[in-house]
């Protein structure tokens, strides 16, 4: 059955659709439930759902907006029915954000920025330029300065380590792109030491951002789930 995926004003989520989303890991981590997700609605702007027939098997809100004059896409959470089709849609949602990202800033670089709760979730970089934070480098003072600009933007302000952008957690549940699944690719050696020392019970996060370039998404390489 095909996939079908759209994007919409969050204030236009009904209770049903609410319930839905919290079906999605009512039994598992990041355990997004209805209240939280409620609360979303107010913190962020826009909803993309993915959808096989009638089953809903994803959704994502994010903003785009412009962070001191840069064009950004951000994610506040996101997560996907761990099925054997969850990497496919992951990329669905990432590529109708994408579309969007391509209409509000039209030839121009934009920043992508989210938080990650586990390793396998880094595959939704893939892709972007310059991700950071990435194995094996050392982050630069604009760099750290973009990772304590998200976490203020998160409603984190001071929690991060700008030299690991590990987000410490605070006990709550804390919004993360999410994903997982039976096929879903392992993360090689290097990205699953930048989640070392995580606290799933504390609520930790990766603050993790890259560039969707003007060129990619123009072709739309990037809404094809294609890297460079």
């Amino acid at each position: 059955m095909p996939f079908e995926v759209g994007t919409k004003d969050c204030t236009s989520l009904s209770d049903a659709e609410l319930a839905e989303m919290a079906d999605l890991c009512v039994d598992r981590e990041p355990g997004f439930d209805i209240g939280f997700l409620s609360k979303q609605c107010e913190e962020w702007v826009l909803i993309t759902l993915v959808r096989e027939g009638q089953k809903l098997r994803g959704y994502s809100f994010s903003t785009l907006e412009r962070i001191g004059g840069t064009p950004s896409l951000l994610i506040g959470l996101s997560t996907v029915d761990r099925t054997v089709k969850a990497e496919q849609a992951l990329k669905l949602l990432l590529g109708d954000q994408y579309r969007r990202a391509l209409l509000a800033f039209p030839d121009e670089d934009v920043l992508v920025g989210t938080r990650l709760g586990v390793a396998e979730a880094y595959q939704a970089f893939t892709g972007l330029v310059d991700v950071v934070p990435r194995p094996d480098h050392k982050a630069s003072g604009e760099e750290r300065a973009w990772g304590r600009r998200l976490a203020k933007r998160f409603g984190a302000e001071g929690r991060i380590d700008d030299r690991t952008f590990v987000l410490k957690g605070d006990g709550g549940t804390a919004g993360a792109l999410d994903l997982g699944g039976p096929k879903v690719k392992e993360p090689d050696e290097g990205v699953a030491i930048l989640f070392k020392g995580l606290s799933a019970k504390r609520g930790d996060r990766l603050v993790t951002f890259g560039w969707a370039m003007a060129e990619d998404l123009a072709s739309g390489s990037l809404a094809s789930g294609k890297a460079r």
